[in-house]
Formats: structure tokens, C-alpha cells, sequence
């Protein structure tokens, strides 16, 4: 439920897009960030009821040794294209997406008024929720481009990035549902100008 005199705003992008750093950009000029790669960790976090969901369906195979969730491990099961993998990825979903929309809404209900709620959401269009948001702003970046910085990243080999893409939306999928396209395949000063474009959009006035 929306906290009145709140501006809420869907942001999102692919994989290695730059939503990150975009969002950073946005809570420097005063925006309240909920990041749901941030929650996602947090509602797995070791004692959590998410935790022990996911053991109970994946196994102890998905923990480390220190009782932690072991995200290459889970990554493993649940990136591919197969129908075990896709099986797999939205049994995760169902236990991790509810608790952390239910802990998003916590964190807005202690938004100020007229303050600008800046929702950070790899999966908006793929959960079916851009119509959730006044405003919905996706990160634009060419697929070469995007895939070239995912595997700069390290940790990952091409097959496993190239699994990591297409699981997500596609860019013309996220495209159709944008407000606002934030073009990211410049530079950081380049990235800077269109946020603070971005900004006197939706800043409080």
C-alpha cells in the first residue's frame, strides 16, 4: 500500500545494466532507496523462516559450511533453460519475492512526506508489477555491452552469463513498460547528466 505524499518509483534494468549505480545516483540527490537484491539477501540471512523454506526444497546442498545460503550453488540449480531450472526458479521466487515485499512495505511506511521512494527491482516486469508505481524508470544498456560488463565482473563463465541474461525479461519487454529510459551505455559523466535529468522529474517540490 502507497504511503500518501509519496512519490514511488519502479527502477529497473537487466543484469550488469547499471541499476546500482543509478539508484546511488538517486539517493545522493535524496531519494529513499528499497532495493530488493538487498532484501533478498537479508530474508535469507541464517535463523530466517526463508532459509529453511529453501533448504527444505533445494537440501542442505545450498548452505555453506558456515550455514550461510550458498548462492553459486542455488545459482547452479535455478539458471538454465531447461524445465527443471525454470521448476526450480520459481519455487525460489515463491519463498523469497512475498517476504520481501512484505519487509519493502516497512521500510516506505517510514518515508516522509512529499519524499521520493526509489524501489530498486531487477525483476519489475517479470513479476508483473509496473503498475504498482507512479513512475516506472528502467536502465537501458546494449546487449553486447551488458554482457561484456557482467563477465568483467568476474565469477561467472559466458555460458553461465548468457544463462543469467535470458532469464531475465527481455530488454524489449522491460522497454515497453519504461516512463523514463535511462541510457547507460556512456559514460559515468554521461550516466550522471541523465540521472540529474531523472531527478528534477521527480524530486519533491
Amino acid at each position: 500500500m502507497a504511503t500518501p505524499g509519496v512519490r514511488r518509483v519502479g527502477l529497473t534494468g537487466g543484469i550488469a545494466s547499471g541499476k546500482t549505480t543509478v539508484a546511488d545516483l538517486l539517493a545522493e540527490r535524496g531519494a529513499l532507496l528499497i532495493d530488493s537484491d538487498v532484501l533478498a539477501r537479508e530474508v535469507v540471512e541464517p535463523g530466517t523462516p526463508g532459509l529453511a523454506a529453501l533448504v527444505e526444497r533445494f537440501g542442505p546442498g545450498v548452505l555453506t559450511a558456515d550455514g550461510h545460503l550458498d548462492r553459486p550453488a542455488l545459482g547452479r540449480l535455478v539458471f538454465g533453460a531447461d524445465e527443471a531450472a525454470r521448476s526450480a526458479r520459481r519455487d525460489l521466487e515463491a519463498v523469497v519475492h512475498p517476504a520481501v515485499r512484505a519487509r519493502a512495505a516497512e521500510l516506505e511506511a517510514s518515508a516522509g512526506l512529499d519524499q521520493v521512494v526509489v524501489h530498486v527491482i531487477p525483476l519489475l516486469v517479470e513479476t508483473g508489477r509496473s503498475g504498482s508505481f507512479d513512475l516506472v524508470v528502467v536502465v537501458d544498456v546494449d546487449p553486447a555491452v551488458q554482457r561484456t560488463r557482467l563477465l568483467a565482473r568476474g565469477g561467472l563463465d559466458p555460458e553461465q552469463a548468457d544463462a543469467r541474461i535470458a532469464a531475465q525479461a527481455s530488454r524489449a519487454d522491460r522497454l515497453a513498460v519504461a516512463d523514463v529510459v535511462v541510457d547507460n551505455n556512456g559514460t559515468a559523466d554521461d550516466l550522471a547528466r541523465h540521472v540529474d535529468d531523472l531527478w528534477e522529474r521527480i524530486r519533491p517540490r
